[in-house]
């Protein structure tokens, strides 16, 4: 169902959605997913339509390997890429487990590279070394610039022009540590586009609570690919939410995903429930007060038109309906409403009588009311009447 002013008909710009859950998702401290919970959240992400499943880190062990390997097998309907440092051994950890691709990731930023006791000279080498000989292996190789967003906007420039020479098919911008704002990202990805019309994908990180903001940036800014997690699943404040940047690339009418937003509620949960990470209340999109409503005014319009206080339908999203919650802010509409849905029948003016003992009932619990306690109320209509 497409209601005026929800998400409009699919047309538009295709973005490359690349979903990271299994791999950024996973390194969430604390977070382990079994073999088993790997391949149902992998067959829910073919099913909802992303276009690559970052599937894992091969080099972590041979179990890992395992369970990347009985992924592939299943031949699902998405590219599917393993990830690697800047080292032959990560490469052939990932050659060993059959994926399409392979993203082979880089220190870029002044820190990350003393970190490593190396220097651009060094990463000029592995990527005329390590990018040709990916390509004899897998169909598709990808680099990633890790820290982008803390390099020197020149040597990234340097790292995307080198990159794209020795045959890289995309190149991962990677706001590593979350410091990015959309103003940043926009003038970042300018500067590089205008410097190489090499593919560019972002990543970003939550840090500062902008990744999906960022995310919907690069791509406007020019990017053709950016990576996302479920429910924003990864390292510290996570990453850009799959569920969340789907619904905003839809909601400009300007992007077609293709991805089946019937299907990121059930998504959402799965990965909450292997993750052992509860989906909090306000939580875009996919939270329980997402759709949840009580103040009077706002109520009212909603009984009259769906979309008034809602970007978007509930149904749309996979989501069963919105509530109209009865507590201290509730007007007669809803209460009306509310009894209604009960079989029981109130006009205004009694409404209007129980309005007083609901909003200081919730004042005194400190919390909307709850069936029981709303009956109580219904029942002193009898004792007025």
């Amino acid at each position: 169902m497409h209601t005026s002013g929800s998400i409009p008909l699919k047309s538009g710009i295709r973005p490359w959605i690349i979903d990271t859950t299994l791999r950024d998702g996973e390194q969430a401290p604390g977070v382990v997913f079994s073999s088993a919970e790997k391949m149902e959240i992998a067959l829910e992400l073919a099913d909802t339509g992303v276009n690559e499943l970052e599937v894992g880190y091969p080099a972590i062990s041979e179990e890992e390997r395992q369970s990347i390997r009985k992924i592939v097998a299943r031949q699902l309907p998405l590219r599917l890429s393993s990830w690697a440092r800047a080292k032959w051994q990560d490469i052939e950890d990932a050659c060993r487990c059959g994926t399409e691709g392979v993203h082979i990731s880089f220190p870029v930023s002044a820190l990350y590279l003393q970190l490593m006791e190396k220097d651009y000279a060094w990463v000029q080498q592995q990527l005329h070394e390590l990018v040709p000989r990916a390509k004899k292996y897998f169909n598709y190789v990808t680099v990633g610039a890790q820290d982008a967003t803390r390099a020197e906007p020149e040597l990234l420039k340097q790292f995307v022009l080198d990159a794209d020479a020795c045959g890289a098919d995309r190149i991962r911008i990677a706001d590593t540590v979350g410091i990015a704002n959309p103003v940043s990202v926009m003038a970042l990805v300018g500067l590089l586009k205008s410097a190489s019309p090499a593919a560019l994908e972002f990543h970003a990180h939550n840090d500062l609570g902008m990744a999906t903001a960022n995310a919907f940036t690069a791509l406007e800014a020019g990017c053709s690919a950016v990576s996302v997690s479920v429910t924003g699943l990864g390292e510290r404040a996570g990453n850009a939410a799959l569920e969340e940047l789907s619904v905003a690339l839809e909601l400009s009418g300007k992007y077609d995903t293709r991805i089946d937003m019937t299907k990121l509620s059930r998504l959402c949960a799965t990965v909450s429930k292997a993750s052992g990470r509860v989906i909090q209340d306000q939580k875009p999109v996919v939270g329980k007060s997402a759709f949840q409503h009580e103040s009077g005014i706002h109520c009212a319009a909603l009984l009259k038109h769906p979309l008034s206080y809602q970007p978007f339908l509930p149904d749309q999203v996979g989501r069963e309906h919105h509530e109209l919650v009865i507590g201290k802010h509730s007007g007669s509409a809803a209460l009306q409403h509310y009894f209604s849905g009960k079989g029981l029948v109130i006009t205004r003016n009694e409404a209007n009588h129980l309005l007083p003992i609901v909003r200081t009932t919730a004042n005194e619990k400190k919390r909307a009311l709850k069936a029981h306690e709303l009956e109580r109320i219904y029942s002193t209509l009898a004792v007025k009447q």
